[in-house]
């Protein structure tokens, strides 16, 4: 059975996406040795696109790295059939450490804690962990303070059963053109790169980053957003990408309303003359944000028509007076293109916009009872 609701998810798409932004890494020429490698970012289930088929695809694709945030994660890549290194962003200090070992993960030290915890399982096994080195730069979230270091890291560089593969640090305001702590970052990594004074690869360009300053490329980028076709706002890009994912479903009701009758949980939307309305079997449940009621938009029969009334758990309603004979069974796009020759296109830009929010959260927010199909 499949649900009238359908995330359709285009792996071709994102193999192009790929390969448009190692080109674009070519063309436009690192102020390094080389252009850098890519690690590709498949955390929260590849921003809601489903980590098992879109790892497996952007290994094919090239990826020297995937990037997740936990060690189930990872687990969840390997099962898929994933081969190349992964690498877990996230905290290690309580973590059930055996899946580092059993499914051949690497991990980030981002803490003293971590570090002592890993190296303790990397002896008991009798085996080398080779790790990343995160550098906490003005996050101040996870990471070896940048001020820090010489007394922090040493115990850690010492560690008899880990080697130090990579060094890395994550900007704040990569998105953020007029901030000045992104240069700030950029410079206190590089100072901790001396500091920490042994050969190691660098890293530190999410996507945003990645299009905002080539200094900052360093040995190996790590894009998530771009590589889903979305480009981070407010952000533009040159880079030809397609979008990844469209999110559609299917009207399964039509009703007419007179004028001053009421829509949905709470009758906060009241029309003021005869009107048509359709159901649509999509809600909150889904990922659907409640702000979209009375901002966002879908497409029917290739045309914009608004929602209208309350997102409700399961369904929404959107006003197809405009449209000629809207029936059941009528494609809905909430994300996507339709249209024939004259096409429409509403972007998780476009939505999250809307609603005053992220295309981060948009994507990450898909539910796991919709469907993926995966072309």
């Amino acid at each position: 059975m499949i649900r009238s609701t359908v995330a359709r998810i285009d792996l071709a798409a994102l193999q192009s996406n790929f390969r448009a932004i190692q080109q674009f890494l070519a063309d436009q020429g690192s102020p390094h040795a080389s252009a850098p490698a890519v690690i590709a970012v498949v955390k929260a289930n590849a921003y809601g696109h489903g980590s098992e088929r879109v790892g497996v695809a952007l290994e094919q694709a090239g990826a020297t790295m995937l990037a997740c945030a936990d060690i189930e994660e990872g687990i969840v890549l390997r099962r898929a059939g994933v081969t190349r290194p992964i690498l877990v962003f996230g905290a290690l200090s309580v973590s059930d450490l055996d899946g580092l070992f059993d499914y051949a993960l690497t991990p980030t030290i981002s803490t003293p804690s971590a570090a002592r915890a890993v190296q303790a399982a990397a002896a008991k096994r009798k085996t080398m962990c080779a790790y990343h080195l995160k550098i906490d730069t003005g996050m101040n979230r996870l990471g070896f303070r940048y001020d820090n270091l010489r007394r922090t890291l040493p115990d850690v560089l010492s560690s008899p059963n880990l080697r130090l593969e990579a060094i890395y640090t994550h900007f704040a305001t990569a998105d953020d053109p007029e901030h000045a702590l992104f240069n700030e970052q950029r410079l206190r990594f590089e100072e901790a790169c001396k500091n920490v004074n042994v050969r190691a690869l660098r890293h530190a360009a999410n996507s945003a980053a990645l299009l905002r300053d080539s200094r900052v490329w360093y040995d190996i980028v790590r894009p998530g957003l771009l590589l889903y076709g979305i480009v981070p706002p407010p952000l533009a890009s040159t880079i030809p990408l397609k979008p990844v994912m469209s999110l559609t479903s299917r009207v399964v009701a039509v009703k007419g309303l007179r004028s001053g009758e009421a829509v949905g949980y709470g009758s906060r939307f009241t029309n003021t003359a005869p009107a048509t309305v359709a159901v649509v079997p999509a809600g909150y449940a889904d990922g659907l944000d409640l702000r979209l009621e009375g901002r966002g938009q879908v497409l029917v029969r290739g045309r914009r028509v608004p929602i209208v009334g309350a997102v409700s758990m399961d369904m929404m309603t959107i006003d197809v007076t405009s449209l000629d004979e809207v029936q059941p069974g009528d494609e809905v796009v909430i994300i996507g293109r339709q249209g024939g020759e004259s096409w429409q296109h509403i972007d998780v830009r476009e939505m999250a916009a809307a609603i005053g929010s992220i295309p981060y959260e948009i994507v990450c927010r898909i539910g796991a009872r919709i469907e993926r199909q995966y072309t």
